[in-house]
């Protein structure tokens, strides 16, 4: 037996999709290239589509006291210029670089609390 797929990608659940609309569209700098007000949202990426939504009124139980340990990585050619960006979206990054073998990175988050790792590779 086949588990056959034509594609894998990350959804976000929110009760406020506006506000993660809003903070997705200014820090990928594009638009959403699905959208549908109050309801989804979608940013095609280069290898990546991430959707983002407000749970059905019937359904909004199952997400709510959700914790996750689920991150969004963000691998970036200047962490500093990215921490300023975020910064200046009003999301300063609580913590500290983080340097390990592979790199560094910072965690932040969106304006629900999901986590984002901010990655930047070590140079070869």
């Amino acid at each position: 037996m086949n588990f056959d797929y034509l594609d894998v990608f990350v959804t976000i659940s929110t009760n406020n999709i506006q506000a993660l609309i809003d903070f997705y569209s200014h820090l990928l700098q594009k638009q959403p290239t699905v959208y549908l007000p109050g309801v989804y949202g979608e940013f095609q990426l280069q290898k990546l589509r991430l959707g983002i939504f407000q749970p059905k009124t019937e359904r909004k139980l199952e997400f709510d006291n959700i914790s996750s340990s689920m991150s969004l990585c963000i691998e970036v050619e200047n962490l500093e210029q990215a921490i300023a960006f975020l910064a200046d979206m009003g999301y300063t990054p609580p913590g500290e670089i983080i340097y390990s073998s592979h790199g560094q990175e910072i965690y932040a988050y969106d304006p629900e609390g999901n986590r984002l790792i901010l990655h930047q590779a070590k140079k070869k």
